[in-house]
């Protein structure tokens, strides 16, 4: 465990109905696997210690003697960094309880039995087994609390493990809703859920949706091989979620067993955020102990470059974004009445998404597109600027700003190339857009994205400004991808142009040229936005110190270099906070994704923070 992460697995061993012995030796063996791999929480079927299909077996004093002997030879080979969870039937008072059992170091740490017990279809466990008290107790046979108990990690305190079975999971209001409530964070879910056409794809649902409500990771373990196939089927479908999404799952039937390093530190700063009710349930804590480190120091889980880039169904997605852009600017044309939309057009990426983002909001012949050249402007941008909006078959003014510029200059007595000579430039384009916006009764629209909002990088009442804002809530590599995807829905000429754009250097060219190449290159001044956006993601998303994600940085840029990393961290860190006063009186601009810098609504910071 290093960094609030916890590598968990779900085990589908291979049984044999009523066998405890051969059962136990076959889950020691998994045991053994897993602590080879620094498995840290192992959790294997529902009453897989004897067998889910036992059926009238269950009774039997032969069954239970040997299921108990088999338990405590489990628990005995548990390893002192390891917690393992076990189905088994448990005798307390004379009635017969399915229950998940809890161990490390060599023991029994606790017991939790099923709450919810199916009665339906193909299901008779009440025939057997009665429901969890609610309560705790301690039980007779194992010597250890029975009933509403949890297992907390003493030098982890945020590490704490609820268990509840099959059904359980798929209750009206499930047990770990209150085992949540009461401070778990990561749930064992010991399953023998039969397979029928069609309920995979449910289950996989449900243990998302679980884990995303309750802010939980979850894993399921679920029977497989080895039970009786007397009137059902048992897949091994083994899952591990996290936060309502998916970290790794087995297809059912393929008989694999799954690993997953899952983040107690994500859904802690969840549960921070947004709030966790109360329960009245009553639980009792049983401690166990995780050793700091990380297997191999390697992380056990996909750390995509990309955080802001959906990974799944991308065209669903970027075409629902770009449609989110559009539907808000829409929106916002109707309730101010205007006639146009203005926008500054430079031949770079930003302003070329908002100009696909306009072209699908409004008619053609609302839009102007103005591109403004001036000391550091290139060839390449300018007629960039141009090819773009003829292949859209949107009118473009070109309006030369030198002169405007040189002549503010010299007005307020100055002569060097620094950032008054920068700023004046970007101020001038601002003013520029706005008048031609009340000459038309139109709107400006920002092309200025939330990677430029996040480090400062814009000038304060120049690009920063706008009438609203349809980019501040995409990230650069998203925008990369968006305009990439536009490119390629579009083709002709608009791809061709687009991807000309797309593999032009990122700069707002204030700089004169070098031989008529760009000079100021963004990525060299601040660092690489596939880290800087990196950076940016799980520290406002998750607020993750800076060695935690430095981390991760190393591991999803493996072959970075660490000079590289280290100047993409403290650009971050000390432009981030100096730029607040930017973000705090931004202009309103549409929310994409989980993370924003409206100060009206997601993203609160004063802006003299030190």
């Amino acid at each position: 465990m290093k960094y609030g992460m916890v590598r968990v697995g779900a085990y589908t061993p291979v049984i044999k109905v009523g066998n405890p012995d051969y059962n136990s030796k076959a889950i020691i063996e998994q045991i053994k696997q897993a602590a080879d791999l620094g498995v840290e929480i192992a959790v294997f079927p529902e009453l897989c210690v004897c067998g889910y299909t036992c059926a009238d077996l269950f009774f039997t004093r032969e069954l239970l003697d040997k299921t108990e002997n088999a338990v405590r030879a489990i628990a005995a080979a548990v390893p002192e960094n390891m917690v393992v969870v076990v189905g088994a039937p448990v005798e307390h008072f004379s009635e017969l309880y399915n229950c998940a059992i809890v161990m490390h170091a060599g023991k029994i740490l606790g017991i939790v039995p099923k709450t919810e017990l199916p009665d339906y279809g193909e299901f008779y466990e009440k025939r057997y087994f009665s429901p969890a008290p609610d309560e705790y107790c301690m039980n007779e046979v194992y010597g250890v609390f029975f009933g509403n108990v949890l297992f907390s990690c003493t030098d982890y305190p945020n590490l704490v493990l609820g268990c509840e079975i099959c059904e359980d999971m798929w209750a009206d209001i499930s047990p770990s809703v209150y085992m949540c409530r009461a401070g778990a964070t990561v749930i064992a879910n010991l399953s023998a859920s039969d397979e029928v056409v069609g309920k995979a794809e449910y289950r996989e649902l449900l243990v998302k949706s679980i884990s995303g409500k309750q802010h939980c990771a979850y894993i399921y373990a679920d029977a497989g091989a080895g039970e009786s196939t007397t009137d059902m089927v048992f897949s091994g479908h083994n899952i591990i979620a996290e936060n309502g999404g998916i970290l790794d799952d087995s297809d059912p039937f393929d008989g694999d067993n799954v690993i997953s390093d899952i983040d107690i530190e994500r859904l802690i700063y969840d549960r921070r955020k947004m709030g966790v009710k109360p329960t009245d349930k009553h639980y009792i804590r049983m401690c166990f102990k995780l050793s700091d480190k990380l297997q191999g120091n390697r992380i056990c889980r996909q750390v995509p470059r990309y955080p802001f880039v959906p990974t799944d169904e991308f065209n669903y997605r970027a075409e629902l974004i770009i449609a989110m852009q559009a539907a808000a600017l829409k929106k916002r044309v109707a309730a101010t009445k205007a006639d146009a939309l203005v926008l500054g057009v430079s031949g770079g990426l930003d302003s070329a998404l908002a100009l696909l983002v306009c072209n699908n909001a409004v008619a053609k012949d609302k839009i102007t597109a103005v591109t403004m050249p001036c000391f550091g402007t290139t060839a390449r941008t300018k007629s960039n600027a141009e090819k773009l909006c003829a292949a859209l078959g949107i009118k473009i003014k070109v309006i030369d700003i030198k002169d405007t510029v040189n002549s503010h200059l010299a007005d307020i007595g100055h002569n060097k190339t620094d950032v008054v000579y920068e700023n004046a430039q970007a101020r001038v384009r601002t003013m520029t857009l706005f008048d031609i916006a009340n000459q038309l009764n139109g709107l400006v629209v920002g092309t200025g994205d939330m990677s430029e909002l996040a480090l400062g990088w814009c000038t304060y009442n120049g690009d920063h400004m706008s009438s609203y804002g349809v980019n501040a809530g995409v990230p650069k590599t998203l925008v990369k991808h968006l305009v990439a995807y536009e490119a390629e829905r579009l083709g002709g000429d608009a791809k061709a142009v687009l991807e000309d754009i797309l593999n032009t250097d990122i700069s707002p060219e204030l700089l004169p040229a070098e031989n008529g190449k760009i000079a100021q290159k963004t990525e060299d001044i601040l660092g690489k936005y596939d880290l800087l956006d990196f950076i940016m993601y799980y520290y406002c998303r998750y607020g993750f110190t800076r060695e935690k994600i430095e981390f991760l940085l190393k591991t999803a840029f493996y072959d970075a270099k660490d000079e590289q990393i280290k100047k993409a961290l403290d650009t971050f860190f000390k432009r981030f906070f100096a730029s607040q006063f930017k973000r705090s009186c931004s202009p309103d601009g549409v929310k994409i994704g989980s993370v924003s810098f409206s100060p009206r609504s997601d993203f609160r910071l004063p802006s003299d923070i030190e």
